[in-house]
């Protein structure tokens, strides 16, 4: 019964856990308050070696498991004693005729169907796995919150002791308690209906693309604002799609902000387009420089020279570790985030002398895998992610299209701008030499303007015998005679165009020569 505040003390009990962990610990405390513990199978059997007394489900309701323990509680004598609203006569009239007692805890967790999956583990196990009797009590307990309080995770037990301890749970604990189980049995029947349609019964219809998705996400931080001061802003991060800069681990500085995000994330992008030791510096979504070079320091320092003004207060990611090097050439420059795989200890120790910039290590796999989503005002866009190992990216799939063939050291530099290309804004287009970025035209709304401002930010020096990368075709001539006239040296662009043959016609003139690759590359 609960008292006039609401609060309950907790008299019977009903274990049931596939995850053991701190079980013997909270059923002797539970004994010791006085709470009979009725319990199931292996969780009974766990309970009796810890020498707590315990009653087998079985003998309550007076029906052997059966089926492999498929059923077991699926009884009224079990879920009317959940169920039952104990603020109502009728039902303790009802419990009363029916010689059925009421439990005032349901601690219940769930076979481990997600982590079976991702175990590789065949349908036949998978199906085992797919838990009937755990969310219905779980289900149950929750609705019923207002007399029953629920646990579903290890991580609570120790609020769980100390209630039974005290004064017994409050209302709030208790309604706190059946959110967090409806988000742990809504999560589970995501993943297991996800794993049905996309495995068992795929209903995509040939398009790679499932009739139904679905994810649950966790806040896992609030933001101090969104893009703008005025603007709220959260993190969340979910099960289904593990992994990522969401879950990076922060080692030094302020807080993340939406922008450092958004940054990071692009930087990431950038940076695990490439094989060799590649350093790329984000601001607002966009490249001040991307470079290779023999090691992280090198590359660091050709992806600044690119744009050193810009890249002040900017974001920047590695594809390698941290190296001292690196650190100590870095130094002199204002960092809002340094995204890597992992830090060096004395280049951590280094930046950290910073205090300001933030450290985050993110796992080295490439970021890009699987589909990426994007919502639209009343629904969700998705797509499988764009990346550079499309056919049309290798340079011997290219095709040569005006000019001789390019010597090994410019088709590299081509390779590289191609590669570094998707990373920029459409329309994107990117002059590299030696394996860095030179100038950078980024997001405009017409291609002879992207090329101007490549052009600007290399300045006539550095344009002059690099090479050009363009993320689409050239609808007309005008936007490459601009990067003619700067005088770069090789162009690599998708091709497709109506006037692809004045485009061709305008590269042999200038002598230079042209790949066409077939793929596009626009980043939106």
């Amino acid at each position: 019964m609960s008292n006039p505040d609401g609060t309950i003390r907790i008299r019977r009990a009903l274990v049931s856990v596939y995850d053991k962990t701190g079980l013997e610990e909270l059923a002797t405390a539970l004994h010791a308050a006085g709470v009979q513990i009725v319990s199931t199978g292996s969780t009974a059997a766990r309970i009796a070696a810890a020498g707590v007394p315990v009653v087998e489900v079985s003998e309550l309701t007076g029906f052997p498991e059966c089926l492999d323990g498929r059923v077991k509680t699926l009884h009224p004598k079990v879920h009317a004693g959940i169920l039952a609203d104990l603020r109502l006569d009728d039902h303790h009239a009802q419990l009363e005729a029916l010689g059925i007692e009421p439990f005032g805890l349901v601690v219940v967790n769930l076979y481990p169907f997600t982590a079976t999956v991702a175990s590789g583990a065949n349908p036949e196990e998978c199906i085992e796995q797919i838990d009937i009797g755990g969310p219905s009590m779980v289900r149950g307990a929750a609705k019923n919150h207002a007399n029953v309080a629920v646990v579903t995770s290890p991580d609570a037990y120790a609020e769980v002791i100390a209630a039974v301890r005290g004064e017994g749970f409050t209302l709030a604990q208790r309604a706190r308690l059946a959110a967090e189980a409806f988000v742990h049995t809504a999560t589970y029947d995501i993943a297991v209906a996800s794993w049905m349609g996309n495995v068992v019964a795929p209903t995509d219809e040939g398009s790679g693309f499932p009739a139904w998705v679905g994810a649950a996400w966790e806040r896992s931080a609030v933001l101090r604002y969104g893009e703008n001061p005025h603007q709220g802003a959260a993190l969340y991060t979910s099960a289904h799609f593990p992994g990522g800069l969401a879950s990076a681990e922060q080692l030094h500085g302020k807080e993340m902000s939406y922008n450092n995000y958004v940054d990071a994330d692009a930087a990431r992008r950038a940076a695990y387009d490439h094989t060799a030791p590649c350093v790329a510096i984000i601001k607002h979504a966009n490249p001040c420089g991307i470079a290779v070079g023999d090691d992280i320091a090198d590359a660091y320092r050709k992806a600044f020279d690119c744009d050193p003004v810009s890249a002040f207060g900017g974001v920047v990611a590695t594809n390698r570790p941290v190296t001292l090097a690196m650190a100590e050439v870095m130094a002199e420059v204002f960092t809002e985030v340094v995204v890597a795989p992992s830090f060096d200890d004395d280049a951590l120790t280094a930046l950290r002398a910073k205090k300001n910039v933030r450290l985050l290590t993110c796992p080295g796999i490439h970021p890009g895998a699987g589909v990426e989503i994007r919502p639209v005002s009343g629904g969700l866009l998705m797509q499988s992610v764009d990346d550079v190992e499309a056919d049309g990216d290798d340079p011997a799939a290219w095709t040569l299209a005006s000019g001789a063939a390019a010597d090994e050291a410019t088709l590299r530099d081509l390779e590289f701008a191609w590669r570094a290309c998707r990373s920029v804004k459409s329309n994107a287009i990117l002059l590299a030499r030696d394996g860095a970025s030179v100038g950078v035209g980024m997001g405009q709304v017409n291609r002879v303007d992207s090329a101007r401002l490549a052009v600007s930010r290399a300045g006539a020096d550095r344009a002059r015998g690099s090479v050009a990368a363009s993320d689409a075709f050239f609808p007309f001539p005008d936007g490459l005679q601009v990067l003619l006239d700067a005088g770069v040296r090789a162009v690599v662009q998708p091709g497709g165009s109506v006037r692809d043959d004045e485009v061709r016609a305008a590269a042999e003139a200038a002598g230079v020569s042209m790949y066409l690759t077939g793929t596009r590359h626009f980043f939106h």
